[in-house]
């Protein structure tokens, strides 16, 4: 049973970065665009689809694929991230605090 849970959070570790650095390569894709084209945004408007469609759009609507690229990869890069790192945390304290002999 410790081996299982070892290797499924070597597993999702494994995962996370992997998962990490493929919407990292993407985010920066359309970063590189937004920055090349000087769109102009806030943290808090990249994080709202709201703010995005009302303030960043209208703006810029030349750059809206890039736009909608860069925010909606980086909030799934985000979630991903939360939900494999909980799931280690998870296996890691089952790990640390049951001893399977």
């Amino acid at each position: 049973m410790r081996i299982l849970l070892l290797s499924i959070v070597a597993i999702l570790f494994v995962g996370m970065l992997f998962v990490n650095l493929y919407f990292r390569a993407k985010v920066l894709k359309a970063y590189r665009v937004l920055v090349r084209n000087r769109v102009e945004f806030t943290a808090g408007q990249i994080f709202s689809s709201r703010k995005i469609e009302e303030e960043i759009i209208p703006s810029y609507p030349d750059q809206e694929s890039a736009i909608r690229d860069f925010s909606n990869n980086l909030r799934r890069s985000i979630s991903m991230t939360t939900v494999l790192l909980a799931l280690i945390t998870l296996f890691g304290g089952i790990l640390m605090w049951y001893r399977f002999e």
